[in-house]
């Protein structure tokens, strides 16, 4: 049966014309799907499905969208971010290149809260997957989630007595009070415009306290754990438990993000 996609212009290009005209008779595309933005299942043969293709350098990963979520586009990432943070933030998607599979997918969860560090109130954004994230190529099972991001400049935190160091070149996008995304370094020979490691598919709430306190340092505390360490907390004292356990375990990384926006 013809899905209900739109394929734009330039994913065709991207593509072909042999690609698209396969996925718009049904052919390779998916029935059902998870929303690449929303992460709420899709039906391509009831409602209107956007392509959407992520491109590195060598890799590039189709995904599927709300047409209400994303219009069809084609968005460039760096081949580090398609291989780790897209296939975690990807639902059902058609590989176009064999060394785009990936095992696992997963969905970054991000919590923000206010951590006290010698007594003084940080706002905080604690990131954990929802499953395993494996280093591009590899074989076995293991979690690389935390290898990754100290590759990146971040920081192992054994206890919660310090504020980390800045990490210079990402920071935290906040707009009209909401939170947007985390932002990282660009690849070009000059670093490039930022681009996102991680959107919200929709800005997300942050308490008054929270964001008068990033407004206040003009930065943000970032914490990652790998799948299973931290949970969904529903009070801050219990989030605030739950990093001390991840620090205390070897856990844990950090890093302070300059404050993009108010």
């Amino acid at each position: 049966m013809p899905r209900m996609l739109d394929v734009s212009d330039e994913v065709r290009a991207e593509i072909g014309d042999e690609e698209a005209d396969r996925l718009l008779a049904g052919e390779n595309a998916p029935g059902s799907y998870d929303c690449t933005s929303c992460r709420t299942p899709g039906d391509s043969e009831q409602e209107r499905t956007s392509t959407v293709l992520f491109i590195g350098d060598e890799t590039a990963v189709l995904a599927f969208a709300h047409a209400t979520c994303l219009p069809s586009q084609v968005v460039q990432v760096t081949e580090d971010q398609l291989r780790g943070a897209v296939k975690s933030i990807t639902g059902d998607r058609v590989d176009l290149e064999p060394e785009a599979i990936v095992p696992e997918q997963a969905v970054l969860g991000v919590t923000s809260g206010l951590v006290l560090i010698a007594g003084e109130l940080h706002p905080a954004l604690v990131v954990e997957p929802t499953g395993p994230i494996m280093r591009p190529g590899a074989i076995d099972a293991g979690d690389d989630f935390l290898p990754l991001l100290i590759e990146q400049g971040f920081m192992p935190v054994t206890e919660l007595a310090e504020v980390p160091p800045v990490l210079h070149g990402w920071s935290v996008l906040l707009a009209m009070g909401q939170l947007h995304a985390v932002l990282q370094p660009g690849t070009g020979p000059s670093g490039g415009q930022p681009v996102a490691w991680w959107q919200a598919h929709q800005p997300l709430q942050v308490t008054d306290g929270w964001r008068a306190a990033a407004n206040k340092h003009q930065q943000v505390l970032m914490f990652a754990a790998p799948v299973g360490s931290i949970g969904r907390q529903p009070r801050e004292d219990l989030l605030r438990g739950a990093l001390d356990k991840a620090a205390a375990n070897g856990k844990l990384v950090g890093a302070a993000l300059p404050l993009a926006g108010t």
